[in-house]
Parts: C-alpha cells; structure tokens; sequence
C-alpha cells in the first residue's frame, strides 16, 4: 500500500511535467524506504519492479495517453519483464529510474528501465539494474494494435525504430514458446 501515494504522486507531477515525445527518455527518482527493502537491507527484487511500473505509467502520463486511453477504455497491461541486477539500493538512498520506448512490433511496445544512484564519492551515477518490460494496450474487445495507438497520438510513421539486439533475443525466445 505504500506504493499508492508514490504512485499518486508521480502521476500528478506527470501532468505538470514536460511532455515527452514517442522515443524520449522519462526520469522519476524515489528514496528507498525500510518497507521496500528485504532482510538483506537492500532494495527487494519485487520492489524494483513495482518502481518501474511506476516509472512506465508516469512516461505514458507525460506522452499525455493517459486521459485518451482512459476515455477509450484502454489499459496499459505488461505482459513480460527481463531485470538484471548489478548494485543495490540501501534504505534511504535515492535512485532514479530511466524510462524510454525502445520500440514495437504488430502487438507489443517494448520498453526499458535503467535505475542508478548517485555514488558520493565518485560523484557519478552508478548502474544499479536494467529491465526491458513488454506491454500491451488492452481494451474489453481485446488488444489494441500500437500502429492505432501511434495513430491516437497522430503520429503518422508507425514504423517501429530497430529493436535492441536483447529485445529481439527476448521476443524470439517469448514467441517460441
């Protein structure tokens, strides 16, 4: 339940932030809490995805879909995530969440998340993970193309830019199943 404000939040300050194109990047930073961390005193694995959900909603927020999507009936639903862990996220340390669309195909939109932390001593941001999540727009008809969800956005190239060679990894290994 603690994540409902953050997300509360974050969708708020979304409407007032500047709005962002189809391929730009989405920043979000958050303060990792004793109640996101496990019994290793560090940022839980669950938690760094339900950041990132965060994180995805306040990007499609700020690409001003939300309210269009809404009133159409459409929801935004992940249908994977693949999260490397490098470093982690102590309690009360921040960490910000880089979001961007990396691209689509005929059903899904793939995006990726990087989080780092400011490093004091090197004065730099330091690579703590990287998560490559796939979502799909839904509504009570079924799934909605993106080809007409760019079209909603009146984008006219609906021609996804390549896919990162992992994501085209991933999507093969996904489709096989």
């Amino acid at each position: 339940m603690l994540l409902l404000p953050r997300f509360l939040l974050a969708m708020f300050a979304s409407v007032l932030r500047k709005r962002l194109g189809t391929l730009d990047e989405s920043q979000v930073t958050f303060t990792a809490l004793p109640t996101d961390c496990d019994l290793n005193f560090h940022l839980n694995a669950g938690r760094f995805v339900s950041f990132m959900d965060i994180a995805r909603i306040e990007l499609i927020g700020r690409m001003r879909l939300i309210r269009r999507m809404l009133a159409r009936g459409w929801r935004p639903v992940m249908g994977g995530i693949v999260v490397r862990y490098r470093k982690s996220v102590l309690p009360f340390e921040r960490f910000t969440i880089r979001t961007r669309l990396v691209g689509w195909d005929e059903r899904w939109f793939y995006l990726e998340h990087i989080v780092e932390k400011r490093n004091a001593e090197k004065g730099a941001a330091e690579f703590c993970a990287v998560a490559h999540a796939r979502t799909v727009i839904r509504s009570k008809q079924g799934t909605i193309p993106p080809r007409d969800v760019l079209a909603m956005m009146d984008i006219a190239e609906t021609t996804s830019p390549p896919l990162p060679v992992f994501v085209e990894q991933w999507r093969a290994s996904e489709d096989a199943r």
